[in-house]
């Protein structure tokens, strides 16, 4: 519990600070760019966030090997995060690193994780392709690809106030319970900490939006959760691999329905940003018009917008921490998940919205 208490108090003083001297670093800082097809703010915000979720987990796990409680696990599973966060941090301090280089530093960090932590997947419960990912180097190629992409769905979601950092929050909850019911006080823990370091950054955050989450807070948040993920699967044969898919089955399917759209779709890169993400379409298609024509806010549009997707990621994360440890259950569970998110997705892209989404 204090561990928990030091990540939140820490990011969120942290956080208080970055916004109070924001003068001082906005040239640097700053999300100045308002025209992208990503970009809903109408004022110069900090984009640094990361930082402050950063320190909140160094406070956390500086407190408990100061403790005498912690494990070398904790120290290593930060200094993994490194190369990730630094080289988000440095995107959002220069504008300038292209998505190759990111996501190049993020599976040197995910590989890290695989040798340091001993995370690697080497099963999906499917025959045929549990014998290929136990061949030598396979799950960890497969488990570094895993890791990478999960890192990056989670800066791809990161679109409206308080989205991505609370999409982290509901799938650290639910693997904070699963990590109880196995009794694994270190997962729980490591869950904790993280979630406690987004809190402190989320309530500047959400709904006013004083300040952004930026690349370096959402690779750090989509790492650090993977692996964990990637961890309790490993450490407990009884857990279906399938529940790693399920718990963060939001941000992998808005991924994988990203990478279709540019590329097999549209023809363009996966890595240039679009307008069109599930999330996009439920601020344009559902809440823009009803805020501008009844507040003439798009403010408030922006800030409505997260709570549907914070919905939607329960719909997957229900079922996986009730069905943890039942394979079948779980692929089930998948299949559904995956075929509503697209007859929603086809829904709303086509102004047929279900009555049970409007505006609230």
């Amino acid at each position: 519990m204090t561990g928990l208490l030091a990540a939140f108090f820490t990011s969120f003083i942290v956080t208080l600070l970055i916004i109070r001297y924001q003068h001082l670093h906005n040239h640097l800082s700053a999300d100045s760019d308002l025209s992208g097809p990503q970009k809903f703010h109408t004022i110069s915000v900090p984009r640094i966030g990361g930082i402050s979720i950063a320190a909140g987990i160094f406070a956390a796990t500086l407190f408990r090997l100061q403790t005498n409680a912690g494990t070398s696990i904790e120290t290593t599973l930060l200094v993994c995060a490194i190369p990730t966060f630094a080289i988000g941090l440095t995107e959002d301090l220069t504008k300038k690193v292209g998505i190759k280089t990111r996501l190049l530093f993020t599976a040197i960090a995910a590989a890290m994780a695989c040798i340091y932590l001993d995370a690697q997947i080497t099963r999906l419960d499917v025959p045929g392709v549990d014998y290929v990912l136990a061949l030598p180097g396979i799950g960890l190629i497969f488990t570094i690809f895993a890791i990478t992409g999960l890192a990056n769905a989670y800066n791809i979601i990161d679109g409206f106030n308080g989205l991505s950092s609370m999409v982290g929050v509901i799938t650290l909850m639910g693997l904070t319970y699963v990590s109880y019911v196995l009794g694994d006080p270190l997962m729980m823990y490591l869950s904790l900490i993280m979630a406690g370091a987004i809190l402190g950054f989320f309530l500047w955050n959400y709904p006013r939006g004083l300040i952004f989450l930026g690349d370096g807070g959402a690779y750090l948040i989509g790492f650090w959760i993977a692996v964990i993920t990637v961890m309790l699967v490993a450490r407990h044969p009884n857990v279906s691999p399938w529940f790693a898919l399920l718990i963060n089955a939001y941000p992998i399917l808005e991924t994988l329905f990203t990478i279709y759209r540019r590329k097999i779709h549209q023809g363009k890169s996966p890595g240039l940003p679009d307008g069109i993400h599930f999330h996009t379409l439920i601020f344009r298609r559902i809440l823009n018009p009803v805020s501008r024509a009844h507040m003439g806010d798009i403010f408030t549009a922006n800030a409505k917008t997260s709570p549907y997707l914070w919905v939607l990621t329960a719909m997957a994360i229900v079922p996986a921490i009730l069905w943890w440890n039942s394979t079948p259950i779980l692929i089930a569970c998948s299949i559904l998940f995956t075929t509503s998110y697209v007859w929603l997705y086809k829904r709303i892209v086509t102004f047929k919205k279900p009555s049970w989404m409007q505006p609230y």
